[in-house]
């Protein structure tokens, strides 16, 4: 059994659904995928959470896969309200479900073993290679940030990967003291500095559990479409999502994953056709 963690609105319902077929279509292993949501429109009007429909049609794809597969939606709303609400990093870089992630230790059902990736990764292989490394003497695995390491510290991490020792982690408390400096500390990457901050001890990973610049590479087990920092021919930042799918294909040249991206247009074109005969049912009733 592996446990995934997933976090975000309504708007990641792409994410999660190319990220989920890629998982499915290349682990062996059951699956479990939670996705922390919350609504904070207060803070911005699609700021809502992931729909039961949306939740109800990933948790069919992965059962399509394999019977045993599920999706769990866990609606945390009233506890980031209790934990962050209108707290200093709040509106940081990124939107605030990427704090979600920090209250993992608060979820009474969250297994002891879970593995947190952001929306925009997809599996290039079984992601069983990276579940189930062991990591019962540190309170994370991560691979190190592209860029972070180089230019705020050596042994910096990307967070859009964290295999989770939820035990150790409560017993360190690790994701409490994080939680206190998103409170207290105004921080430039806020959920990942809170992290990168209070971690006591974590193991780094090679590059192909969180590949974060290359994306053809035939040793990946984890690409991640994050944003790219390019020199030539000019400076610029690109960041192309894999539910981009013209983009990924004529500006990254990235080809690795044509079978699981087609797979998504016929689903998320049946999802759309689903909604619509709703809608209009509902309508005309």
């Amino acid at each position: 059994m592996i446990n995934l963690l997933l976090c975000g609105n309504e708007k990641v319902f792409d994410g999660a659904l190319t990220e989920l077929i890629s998982i499915t279509n290349k682990t062996r292993e059951t699956i479990t995928c939670y996705i922390f949501t919350m609504d904070v429109s207060r803070i911005k009007e699609d700021y809502k959470p992931i729909t039961d429909e949306q939740v109800k049609f990933l948790n069919e794809v992965v059962k399509s896969k394999k019977q045993d597969n599920r999706v769990i939606k866990v609606d945390v709303t009233e506890l980031y309200e209790r934990e962050f609400g209108n707290c200093k990093n709040e509106t940081a870089y990124c939107t605030p479900y990427t704090l979600l992630r920090l209250l993992a230790d608060l979820i009474p059902e969250i297994p002891n073993k879970l593995l947190y990736l952001d929306i925009d990764m997809m599996a290039a292989d079984d992601i069983s290679k990276l579940y189930n490394i062991d990591i019962s003497e540190y309170e994370y695995a991560a691979v190190k940030e592209k860029y972070g390491s180089w230019f705020i510290k050596p042994d910096y991490i990307n967070a859009g990967m964290l295999l989770l020792n939820i035990k150790k982690i409560k017993e360190t408390k690790l994701l409490e003291k994080a939680r206190n400096l998103i409170k207290t500390t105004k921080m430039l990457f806020a959920d990942q500095d809170a992290i990168y901050r209070s971690t006591t001890k974590k193991l780094l990973l090679p590059r192909i559990y969180n590949e974060q610049a290359r994306f053809n590479k035939k040793d990946t087990v984890i690409c991640h479409f994050a944003k790219r920092l390019l020199i030539l021919p000019y400076p610029r930042i690109e960041n192309y999502k894999q539910w981009n799918v013209e983009e990924v294909h004529k500006v990254l040249k990235c080809h690795a994953f044509d079978s699981d991206l087609e797979e998504y247009v016929k689903l998320k074109n049946q999802f759309e056709t689903q909604e619509e005969r709703k809608n209009l049912y509902e309508e005309t009733v």
